[in-house]
């Protein structure tokens, strides 16, 4: 977790397109972070530090898509946001960040990927 200040340094370069206004932009930043904390706390909670987790983010003229590339155990998504009270209802901090990032992102899935890691899409349209 010490390396999302580095994460979101690294991902305001992406802003350098003019298209993009500042709350889609706060919105795509909250998703990243929430995303990259959500695999650092769950995905690799009993891997070793060194285990790599790979950011892409992709651009085209109308959305963004971060790729959370991960390793550790399988996870099924659509379940867990299935299970997790709804904001008003939720007074643990369990599952809160899985909710913010259902409801702003437009395309959220977690699978598997054809090099055995797992895969956090997420999809912002602007």
């Amino acid at each position: 977790m010490n390396a999302s200040s580095e994460i979101l340094s690294w991902f305001e370069q992406v802003h350098q397109i003019p298209n993009i206004n500042q709350e889609i932009w706060w919105q795509c930043q909250t998703l990243l972070i929430e995303g990259f904390a959500n695999i650092v706390e769950h995905a690799h909670k009993n891997l070793p530090k060194e285990t790599p987790i790979e950011i892409e983010v992709l651009l085209s003229n109308q959305q963004i898509d971060i790729r959370i590339l991960s390793q550790g155990k399988a996870f099924d998504l659509e379940k867990q946001l299935q299970q997790v009270a709804e904001f008003e209802d939720n007074d643990q901090e369990r599952g809160r960040g899985l909710k913010i990032m259902s409801a702003i992102a437009d395309k959220l899935t977690y699978e598997s990927t054809a090099d055995n890691r797992y895969c956090l899409l997420i999809s912002k349209f602007y």
